[in-house]
């Protein structure tokens, strides 16, 4: 039986795999405000992630579409706090989550039905593998780029005020992006002083 999703026919797997995707995302126990109604934090990333994906590339593949709803999966079991202080120790935690992720998205969706191909190709979407080669990877890592401009950069600012650690990660943010992901952005409705952070970035 076929389905649709975002407009683009699918079948039972996918729906099933979406399902079992949602639910574990709706089992974050950290939450985020959003209009004024508290919701599980990953089920809200994920959901403005498989947003972005089908705004940049309408046509996606069905594995982008799945890797947009695992990107995160359960991301809350793995504490940053179990790693060492400092950059390598962070490092080592983003690593060992990219393969959770991936790990975790594979028996789900080895479950749901899904060949060897396909579990490999979300496989190398959710670790980020060949970004610039590709494009399902690039599309991927634009669309969290664009999320976290969109909706975390202000958040980001507030935390860490001084101003040159700021325009330091939108310069690292924006070396990971596209020329279709850096017009995106260039579009996004920024606050004012994010805009003007970005404009400095961009500028110095």
């Amino acid at each position: 039986m076929l389905a649709r999703y975002n407009g683009a026919i699918t079948d039972l797997r996918f729906e099933k795999a979406i399902a079992r995707f949602t639910a574990l995302n709706a089992a974050d126990p950290v939450g985020e405000t959003v209009d004024g109604v508290t919701r599980p934090r990953l089920l809200v990333q994920a959901e403005r992630l498989a947003s972005w994906v089908v705004t940049l590339e309408p046509h996606a593949s069905e594995a982008l579409r799945l890797a947009a709803h695992c990107q995160h999966l359960e991301r809350w079991k793995i504490a940053r706090t179990e790693f060492a202080e400092g950059r390598a120790g962070y490092l080592q935690w983003r690593t060992r989550l990219g393969r959770f992720h991936a790990e975790r998205a594979r028996e789900i969706l080895n479950e749901a039905g899904y060949d060897e191909p396909t579990l490999r190709a979300v496989e190398t979407i959710v670790t980020k593998q060949h970004l610039r080669s590709n494009p399902d990877s690039q599309t991927m890592e634009d669309a969290l780029c664009l999320v976290f401009l969109e909706h975390e950069f202000d958040a980001f600012i507030r935390k860490y005020p001084d101003e040159s650690k700021a325009i330091d990660i939108v310069q690292k943010t924006w070396k990971k992006m596209s020329a279709r992901g850096h017009e995106a952005a260039l579009g996004l409705p920024l606050s004012a002083v994010a805009k003007a952070l970005v404009g400095r970035a961009l500028t110095s």
